[in-house]
């Protein structure tokens, strides 16, 4: 389980979906588009629901537990692309497809 910092405030999200965050977070910002991005908490962390706006003019840190860089599933990340284009923004889906292939390598 890996952390997103963003303006003061952490929050906990799986290793996985952080390193697919990363790379539409990066791809967005570089053209200087600002997006939601929302997802669902369990139970277990209160319930309920976040939403932040990300822009340029904050700052963002990404914290990974892990070592290695997980595969990066090519068809999620365009889903999520896809989703963070629209007015609702990048709602966080679950992984339904397996991995194809690891980009960052």
């Amino acid at each position: 389980m890996g952390t997103l910092f963003y303006d003061g405030s952490h929050f906990a999200l799986d290793d996985r979906l952080l390193a697919h965050l990363q790379i539409i977070i990066s791809l967005k910002l570089r053209r200087n588009e600002g997006f939601f991005i929302s997802w669902t908490t369990g139970v277990d962390n209160g319930s309920g629901r976040h939403a932040i706006w990300i822009d340029n003019g904050v700052a963002i840190r990404l914290q990974f537990d892990g070592t290695r860089p997980p595969a990066i599933n090519r068809e999620w990340a365009e889903s999520l692309a896809m989703a963070a284009n629209t007015n609702n923004g990048l709602v966080v889906t679950n992984e339904r497809i397996e991995p194809a292939e690891d980009l960052l390598t």
